[in-house]
């Protein structure tokens, strides 16, 4: 049986509170993890909060990678969540690491999606007009 996709969830603890609590870094390391995991970017939206936090999402083809920062913990959320497997997550964490400075990292990976399908009619790229491509 083969699934939709992959859910990753990340627990980023040890993060310096200045990397955690500015938009353009939280914005420019997303980013970063989404092109080095070999995703296709679409749009990225980001939110800074008083007083302090950074909550964002990076809508790929593929579906998303999101964030939400709290600097007063050293800590991270973030949830990156792909259609098919074509993705490189090993290359998007070790990203995310480097780039909020995380001392420690948890992860949970889910499988989703696992319909009673034939593995045939599970398509994911490179055949985008099937699934995986947001409406324009």
């Amino acid at each position: 049986m083969k699934s939709l996709g992959y859910h990753l969830i990340l627990e980023l603890e040890g993060c310096p509170s200045t990397a955690l609590d500015d938009r353009e870094r939280v914005r420019r390391v997303m980013t970063e993890a989404v092109e080095a995991s070999g995703a296709t970017l679409i749009q990225p939206f980001f939110h800074q909060f008083s007083p302090q936090g950074v909550s964002g999402v990076v809508i790929i083809s593929e579906s998303h990678f999101s964030i939400h920062t709290w600097p007063e913990y050293g800590y991270a959320a973030v949830d990156i969540f792909t259609c098919g497997d074509q993705i490189d997550m090993d290359v998007a964490v070790e990203t995310l690491r480097r780039g909020f400075g995380a001392e420690a990292i948890q992860k949970m990976l889910l499988t989703r999606g696992m319909l009673d399908l034939p593995d045939e009619m599970i398509r994911h790229k490179p055949e985008p007009n099937l699934y995986c491509v947001p409406e324009t």
